[in-house]
């Protein structure tokens, strides 16, 4: 089944070029669209929804064709913008209930979907408090709530991690992640910050300048490696416990790979050993039991999406150089 699809679409101003020749396919799940600011993500969304028309090509969303079956789509569709656009003097009760009956669901079901959605977003104690009065994350989960309050088959969010702290980042991630898996409806997720998508998005679609760069399954992009990613725990006998373990891996003859985790979760605190086999395993597990550190964890490395758009990057400039 095909939730998304577009052929060849394109959305263009006098002076920019929103989407070009945009044609992906996306079908059940959490998918992730990726892409700097102005790469075209938001103008998609609108188009998806029947808000703004296509310069050119299709575009069709659960099946209906998104020039003439808006209405029907928007019925079907949950939708949370980026920007902040809600009534600070009215209570979030008051909002998404306004919100589930727009879409068409009677009084008393607007009201106990409303009671059930707060429950699932998390605010169902503060449901009663005028919305102005909300931090930058509850309003964000007001926003998602109303998305979900008319069960919907699919639900478009808009950068839905913006101006949360870490914290609130991944509470926010954990509901979107439990949007599909406890209830069953697909979600298209914008970003900007490329770790969101890796850990909640089964699928990834790349796209830069309003064109596609890559749409594959998340574990595609996060392709396994040869190498060992370890990481221990620091004792009295040795403080700098990884700085210990890399001589004495260096010294066993092991080789280590410098550099390769800058700018990625646990730089400064993961050694990556080339790994040779299951003796390779053995080697690092008798090194750190010898020196009598902490083993905290031992994987086979992936790669992050986020090297994926560094060898682009470079791919690029290499072209750009040789033109």
């Amino acid at each position: 089944m095909t939730v998304i699809a577009t052929e060849s679409l394109s959305k263009r101003y006098p002076r920019v070029t929103a989407l070009d020749r945009l044609s992906l396919d996306i079908g059940p799940g959490v998918t992730g669209l990726v892409g700097a600011n102005g790469a075209g993500k938001s103008t998609l969304i609108k188009i998806l929804l029947g808000l703004s028309p296509a310069t050119e090509g299709r575009a069709a969303v659960l099946g209906l064709d998104v020039a003439t079956h808006g209405g029907a789509i928007r019925e079907r569709v949950g939708y949370m913008p980026e920007h902040d656009c809600l009534p600070p003097d009215v209570s979030a009760t008051e909002f998404v209930v306004h919100m589930a009956r727009m879409s068409g669901l009677p009084p008393t079901a607007a009201r106990e979907r409303t009671a059930d959605t707060l429950r699932h977003v998390g605010l169902y104690e503060e449901r009663y408090r005028p919305i102005g009065g909300y931090s930058t994350g509850m309003k964000q989960r007001v926003k998602l709530a109303q998305a979900l309050v008319h069960d919907p088959q699919l639900v478009l969010l808009d950068e839905p991690t913006n101006g949360l702290d870490p914290v609130g980042r991944d509470e926010m991630l954990d509901l979107i992640r439990r949007v599909h898996t406890d209830f069953g409806i697909s979600v298209l997720v914008t970003s900007h910050l490329l770790g969101e998508l890796e850990r909640t998005c089964d699928h990834v679609v790349v796209i830069d300048g309003g064109t596609l760069l890559r749409s594959s399954s998340t574990s595609d992009f996060t392709q396994t490696t040869a190498t060992l990613a370890v990481e221990v725990t620091d004792t009295e006998t040795h403080p700098d416990g990884t700085a210990t373990l890399r001589k004495a891996l260096t010294e066993a003859g092991l080789t280590l790979h410098a550099g390769e985790e800058q700018g990625l979760p646990g730089a400064g605190h993961i050694l990556l050993v080339e790994a040779t086999g299951e003796e390779t395993n053995d080697a690092i597990r008798d090194i750190v039991a010898g020196l009598g550190l902490g083993l905290v964890r031992m994987e086979q490395r992936r790669h992050h999406i986020a090297e994926v758009f560094r060898d682009h990057d470079q791919q690029k400039g290499a072209g750009s150089d040789g033109a």
